[in-house]
């Protein structure tokens, strides 16, 4: 019987000890769940340095220290739970007490111990306290301190508690009222957050009564203190603005609007401070240009070979919210210039053209689809004969370009751009035709900095990241690439980038003292400026890093004469010397161990080792005589009309099958509408005839 009867209650207590025991284990994860949902997202840069704190579901900044300071630790103790270390989550006289109070009516339901606290915080009871809430707390609290030690505890209570002005915690109140961190936080700073608990509405340490609250409790705990002097007003707002920029940096700007956003706290490979510097490089100078009728912004920088994103900033100031400075412009799409070109050269070069290959300079005329006709311009609307692509691309002569483009094939280079680099415009590729050479083409500064690092990285387009650690992550820019893509030949990338690195050849159209030049040899530059100056680009490399950056005008006006060199090329200028004095600078030199050098009349020029030099140089070589006017041009008869013969060399001109003279620039007079039959005849009986249209005025 006796055997029987131990039998039936081991039958019942094991399994209610069992249940016991596996409830309490539920509520406890339960508790850590709260916890662990209360805690703030934070985005951290590569230096582990706050970009954005997301405040949490109840609208609170809550960073979790990973230890909790003993002299708070002490004090906490002190005040709260005295008998924190002896307890199983509840102090038995208190809660007796508190029993007793409900039956006689009072509403003092007595104190609760940290860990109760703790319950009640994460299972957000605090304003509904009654006895169904208490010994639920109760509950909870023994099961959290059943699985839970007791140092964890105190730790997540610290990490819980409501200190005022929507932060919970000691993290971001040390941040916010001291600017310190706990680890650094003296006793009376300590009382003052202590002092904050009974009321963090309106005792915390920016309100008027914290510093006599604060000192009636270090009486209380017998404690040593000295004396607290409330805040001025001034420092309140100095410390709010303070707390506002670690919460929220300016560099959260740019990166909300690229919708970089973590589920869980996340690390960044942008640079905070370098971004900080940026801002405040591009904010200076767009202020100087002011007069020049410049406004707007942006810089892109990308570490290199990894390809991450240091720095994206697409406004001089976010917080002001006229002129623009709302707009990440550096994601917005507008023309970039003579920025295209090397991707143009790239092609042609695969080709077989070589930066000595020999293209004349002048003018010509091409037919769109339209119908009507265009001539292609330089920037300074002036024309050099016979140059070579290397001093073309150097001096970004748009003409040569055109004929470089012509040669390489639209549709190849339609090719390169939507299959190769995965490139979206914003129009049907095919309207831009030849006009791309002349700076047609639409871009955001971060894709074109983007494509850009086909250059300094060996002709590979590597995924653009900017989560560290996180190889399956990696920024989109209308592309699919998740890992390296081959782009170009090495041999044809050493070629752009011995070009793009000569600042010698490039001195007639930029000048000695250029924006471009810096104290350093291995980088390489090039500029962009769209028609009638809506846009500045530079963008220039080292194998180590790349700046890319855009000046113009959010609204789209125009600038004052503000070209690629004067207007991105002064911010690019400073920016590179940021980095060159940084811990990016590996002073990494380009590689050119596939390019051979030609040497022609005591220069020296550059091409590839298995190069026939006499074929390749001449490719693009243009065997007319006539120069003006052109086959089909059409004239208006007025007063005085003349038209300009020009050839290449002395030739005998004939119009209209009538001698006219022998000269290689000669005017026609016209005073008559009609057909007119221009022809040229040179010393080796070469003739070449075009034919004109003069109109009377309708």
């Amino acid at each position: 019987m006796k055997r029987k009867f131990i039998l039936i209650i081991t039958t019942i207590t094991i399994p209610l000890i069992l249940g016991g025991f596996l409830l309490s284990l539920k509520f406890k994860n339960e508790l850590l769940v709260a916890y662990k949902n209360n805690r703030s997202i934070s985005i951290k840069d590569r230096n582990n340095e706050n970009i954005f704190i997301k405040p949490n579901h109840l609208g609170y900044y809550a960073e979790y220290s990973d230890e909790v300071p003993a002299q708070f630790k002490k004090l906490l103790i002190k005040k709260e739970d005295k008998y924190f270390y002896y307890h199983l989550g509840i102090n038995p006289v208190s809660s007796l007490r508190a029993f007793y109070n409900f039956l006689t009516g009072k509403k003092n339901l007595a104190s609760s111990t940290i860990t109760q606290q703790l319950v009640k915080i994460l299972l957000q009871n605090e304003l509904d306290r009654n006895l169904k809430n208490k010994v639920t707390e109760t509950i909870y609290a023994i099961s959290m301190e059943t699985h839970t030690n007791k140092e964890e505890i105190l730790k997540m209570y610290v990490n819980s508690i409501y200190l005022g002005n929507k932060i919970q915690g000691i993290d971001n109140a040390s941040r916010l009222y001291f600017e310190s961190t706990p680890a650094l936080l003296d006793k009376e700073q300590n009382l003052q957050l202590l002092a904050t608990l009974s009321s963090p509405s309106t005792r915390h340490p920016f309100a008027t009564n914290n510093a006599a609250s604060s000192k009636l409790l270090c009486e209380k705990l017998n404690e040593n203190c000295k004396k607290i002097k409330p805040l001025t007003k001034k420092e309140i707002i100095e410390k709010r603005v303070k707390f506002n920029n670690y919460a929220k940096s300016d560099s959260y700007f740019e990166l909300d609007s690229l919708k970089i956003d973590c589920e869980k706290n996340c690390a960044l490979t942008v640079d905070k401070e370098l971004s900080e510097n940026l801002r405040e490089i591009l904010k200076r100078n767009l202020l100087l240009m002011n007069e020049k009728d410049v406004t707007n912004g942006s810089v892109v920088v990308i570490k290199l070979p990894e390809n991450e994103i240091l720095s994206v900033i697409g406004s001089p100031d976010p917080k002001i919210s006229s002129y623009g400075y709302q707009i990440n412009m550096a994601k917005k799409t507008r023309p970039i210039g003579s920025a295209v070109k090397p991707f143009i050269y790239l092609k042609g070069f695969e080709k077989g053209l070589r930066p000595y290959t020999i293209v004349e300079d002048k003018e010509y005329k091409y037919t769109i689809g339209t119908g009507f006709s265009f001539y292609p311009k330089n920037y300074d609307y002036e024309y050099r004969g016979e140059v070579n692509l290397h001093y073309s691309l150097t001096n970004s002569l748009n003409v040569p370009t055109v004929k470089v483009l012509e040669y390489a094939g639209l549709d190849d280079f339609y090719s390169f751009l939507l299959e190769d680099l995965e490139f979206n415009p914003v129009q049907d590729i095919e309207n831009y035709q030849l006009g791309i050479a002349l700076g047609g083409l639409e871009m955001d500064l971060l894709s074109l900095s983007y494509y850009f690092t086909i250059f300094p990285s060996e002709g590979k387009l590597n995924p653009l990241k900017i989560y560290r650690n996180k190889n399956d992550f990696s920024y989109s820019l209308n592309t699919n690439f998740l890992q390296n893509k081959k782009i170009a030949d090495e041999k044809y990338i050493q070629l752009i980038n011995k070009v793009l690195s000569d600042r010698k050849t490039g001195i007639e159209q930029f000048g000695m003292n250029s924006n471009l030049n810096l104290f350093q040899d291995n980088y390489a530059v090039k500029t962009g400026t769209s028609r009638e100056f809506h846009d500045s680009w530079t963008i220039g490399y080292t194998p180590d890093f790349l700046v890319g950056v855009w000046v113009g005008n959010s609204d789209n006006t125009p600038m004052n004469g503000i070209s690629g060199q004067s207007g991105a090329g002064k911010i690019w200028n400073e920016a590179m010397n940021l980095l060159i004095n940084s811990e990016y600078n590996k002073k990494t030199p380009f590689e050119f161990d596939l390019i051979q050098e030609f040497y022609e009349s005591e220069n020296i020029e550059y091409g590839l080792f298995e190069d026939d030099y006499e074929e390749n140089k001449n490719l693009l070589q243009d065997n007319s005589l006539i120069l003006n006017p052109h086959n089909g041009d059409i004239f208006l008869l007025e007063e005085n009309t003349q038209i300009l013969l020009r050839a290449k060399k002395e030739v005998w001109w004939y119009v209209n099958n009538k001698f006219f003279g022998e000269e290689k620039e000669i005017i026609l007079d016209i005073e008559n509408s009609g057909i007119y039959k221009i022809k040229a005849l040179d010393e080796n009986s070469k003739e070449e005839v075009v034919k004109i249209f003069v109109k009377e005025e309708e």
